[in-house]
Parts: C-alpha cells; sequence; structure tokens
C-alpha cells in the first residue's frame, strides 16, 4: 500500500467531557505519535460544535498538515458534525488520523474514509432537509401560519392605514406603533394582497 507524504505538522487533538476525567492517555498517545502542538478541551462535551481547543486548531491548521486525534468520538459525538470536519480537512488539504480506528487519510483506504463520511453528511442532510419539507407542508395543510409572528395585527394595520390616508408620516405612523417605517410598509404591502 502506498503512502501520500503529509508535507506539514502532525497536529493533535485530545477531549475529555468532563472535568474529571483525565486527557493523559489521549496525550501519551498523540504524543508519541509526534504530535506538536497538540490542542486539548477539558470538560467539553462532544455534542458542542464550538469549543476553545478545536477552534484553535482548526485556525492553526495549513495545507499539508496533518490531524491526528485518539479516536473518532473524540472530534465530534455526531454524524453530522464529524462528517462536517473531515469535508472541511480535505477540502483545505488536511489529512486526518485517528490512532484506535487506524484510519489515516494519507492511505487509498483513509481516502476512502473522506468519501464515506461526506456521502454521510450529504445523506443527513438530505434526510433533514426532506423531513423539514414535509413538516412544513403538513403544517400548510392544517392552516397554520409558518413564519415569525407579525408584529402588527390586523386591526393595527387598518388603524395605520388610516392615518396615513389622514395625511400622517409614514415615520410618524410607524414610531406611534413601535415599529420601523420598514416593517409598517411590509404589513401594509402584505394587507394589500391579502
Amino acid at each position: 500500500m502506498s503512502e501520500e507524504k503529509a508535507l506539514g505538522r502532525r497536529i493533535g487533538y485530545a477531549r475529555v467531557s468532563t472535568k474529571d476525567q483525565r486527557l493523559s492517555i489521549q496525550l501519551d498517545a498523540l504524543n508519541v505519535a509526534g504530535c506538536k502542538p497538540i490542542f486539548k478541551d477539558h470538560g467539553v462535551s462532544g455534542t458542542k460544535g464550538s469549543r476553545p481547543g478545536l477552534n484553535a486548531m482548526l485556525e492553526d491548521m495549513k495545507a499539508g498538515d496533518t490531524v491526528a486525534i485518539y479516536k473518532l468520538d473524540r472530534l465530534g459525538r455526531s454524524v453530522l458534525h464529524l462528517s462536517d470536519l473531515l469535508v472541511r480537512f480535505r477540502d483545505e488539504g488536511i489529512h486526518f488520523m485517528s490512532l484506535s480506528e487506524g484510519i489515516n487519510t494519507s492511505t487509498p483506504g483513509g481516502k476512502l474514509v473522506f468519501h464515506l463520511f461526506s456521502a454521510f453528511a450529504e445523506f443527513q442532510r438530505d434526510i433533514i432537509l426532506e423531513n423539514t419539507l414535509c413538516g412544513l407542508e403538513a403544517a400548510k395543510r392544517r392552516g397554520k401560519r409558518l413564519g415569525r409572528p407579525r408584529i402588527l395585527e390586523e386591526a393595527n394595520v387598518i388603524d395605520a392605514q388610516g392615518l396615513l390616508d389622514a395625511g400622517v408620516k409614514r415615520e410618524t405612523v410607524a414610531s406611534f406603533f413601535g415599529v420601523s417605517r420598514m416593517t409598517l410598509d411590509r404589513a401594509l404591502v402584505r394587507a394589500a394582497d391579502e
């Protein structure tokens, strides 16, 4: 099996979810793998997409670097977040390796992992989109009004139109009802269309 040579650094990332857990097993493995620097998140859940150590690593990495982790679940708990990170690594020319699972994207088998995770992410997004659209359609059939609640009720819009017809300036009418002029204009257009 041929292996591509990663040109950059081998960057480590370690994470534990609670303050009483220790990072030592992960740090020892990453040090043996030759990682420098090693970014850490201590007491931070893997379900959080934004983590101080992870964010610092993402800012620091450059094309040709390799990101190394002890186990896949240290990088992310959700398949979608993990997939997003791996696709980002691929797109930015970053190699990836998971020591426990034996994944190394500088090998042909490791490249397959990138493709599989990319396909999983796309599949999951398609399912979420399909479910969302079905839910919206069902809500419409039940007569639910979708979107944010309207700031101006129908009676207020009628009163506002009356004030405008009487010659009161738009800014004054909007201020009277506690909305911006743009909100007032949208409400008037919507009322005229209904």
